[in-house]
């Protein structure tokens, strides 16, 4: 697809159903829309940054939140116009003052301006909502392989009778399964404006991205050397689902910042003392 012409493909669909009248930052429906958007967004590998224009910051002159690594500040919008706002996990935020040519998926390096240092409780919001585009991808690459080897045969059956093939699908499905509860709950403590929703959203990311090479790997496994062929649909969104899984920062580096927030206290979860009390 020609980078240039996602906006003129995408955009004016995504403005008719509403999705830029959506406040998901202001309003705990637009929140849950928002996220079932992206969702959406992902399992049909929808080529446009829906959950980072839906995580533009109140009271900015933005179209959207790009949340950068700060070496080498990348993201997938190439061809794309509009008037981003980058912010580091430090919660310094920069406007985008240009875009290199895109590479694979999409993948510009931004030029940046620095703005101020306000961004912190930017992050929750704009490091959930991608998240849930990449749950909508797992969503996806399940179905196709539940399809795949149900129509396949071998040696006289489907592939899906064979106990080895049920055992890996189901290895996966739980790790989806467990993904979408875990993104439920953040959502929440995004919505309720918790002070462990940062560290709730480092946490979905974290297991957002171990789902992710899970589910693709045994998906890609059972699809066999076809999966990687660019006549199945997997392949396009396993291809497609780098961006969100390397960008702005991969697994090992989700952990390092998490493990620094949390230390030895540990993640809050549902049942803290404090809020126990509170009901």
């Amino acid at each position: 697809m020609d980078p240039t012409a996602r906006e003129a493909l995408a955009g004016p669909v995504l403005a008719d159903l509403g999705a830029w009248d959506l406040e998901p930052a202001q309003d705990a429906d637009s929140l849950e829309a928002a996220a079932a958007l992206c969702r959406s967004a992902g399992y049909w590998a929808l080529p446009y940054p829906v959950a980072e224009r839906l995580a533009v910051p109140t009271g900015l002159d933005a179209d959207g939140l790009l949340v950068v690594s700060s070496t080498r500040p990348s993201a997938a919008i190439g061809g794309l116009e509009g008037r981003w706002i980058a912010v580091a996990s430090d919660g310094t935020r920069h406007r985008v003052t240009g875009v290199s040519d895109p590479g694979p998926a999409f993948v510009s390096t931004l030029d940046l301006e620095p703005l101020d240092a306000d961004g912190i409780s930017d992050l929750p919001l704009a490091l959930t909502l991608p998240c849930w585009t990449l749950l909508g991808m797992l969503d996806r690459a399940i179905d196709l392989t539940i399809a795949h080897v149900q129509m396949r045969q071998q040696f006289g059956q489907p592939l899906a009778r064979f106990q080895s093939v049920q055992f890996q699908l189901t290895d996966a499905e739980v790790e989806r399964a467990g993904l979408d509860v875990l993104a439920k709950y953040t959502l929440w403590s995004v919505g309720t404006g918790s002070p462990d929703a940062l560290d709730d959203a480092l946490a979905l990311r974290m297991a957002a991205l171990e789902a992710a090479e899970i589910v693709f790997r045994v998906t890609h496994q059972l699809h066999g050397a076809v999966g990687f062929c660019d006549e199945t649909t997997l392949s396009w969104l396993s291809r497609y689902s780098q961006p969100p899984r390397r960008l702005p920062f991969g697994l090992s580096a989700t952990r390092d910042q998490l493990t620094a927030r949390i230390d030895r206290r540990g993640l809050a979860g549902l049942y803290t003392p404090e809020r126990e009390a509170a009901r």
